[in-house]
């Protein structure tokens, strides 16, 4: 198993925003092969991002997320948010899952 994680850093003002896109999200990574579920982690400092977080079978099934038609289709919807929302580039981070509790 592996994590996908995508470190979003939002400005203050656009918080609210942000968070209603995903409470509001498309849901198309939900049926994907390999994909076993997401969380959306809201910082407790400010200025800390925000963590978008996947958990998938393997890269193989992350890769055809991203080359998907609705990889493409649900990001179109992401595009609400203005550009200057984001205090700079999201850090995408990919982890093999060495150990966890639930299993």
């Amino acid at each position: 198993m592996i994590t996908v994680m995508n470190r979003i850093g939002v400005k203050p003002e656009f918080a609210a925003q942000f968070e209603e896109s995903f409470r509001n999200r498309a849901g198309l990574v939900d049926g994907m092969p390999g994909f076993i579920r997401n969380e959306v982690l809201k910082p407790t400092k400010p200025g800390d991002p925000y963590i978008v977080l996947t958990y998938w079978q393997d890269e193989p099934s992350f890769r055809a997320w991203t080359e998907s038609d609705e990889f493409k289709q649900g990001h179109a919807r992401s595009g609400s948010l203005p550009h200057d929302a984001f205090t700079g580039r999201p850090v995408l981070e990919v982890h093999d899952v060495l150990l966890s509790s639930d299993n």
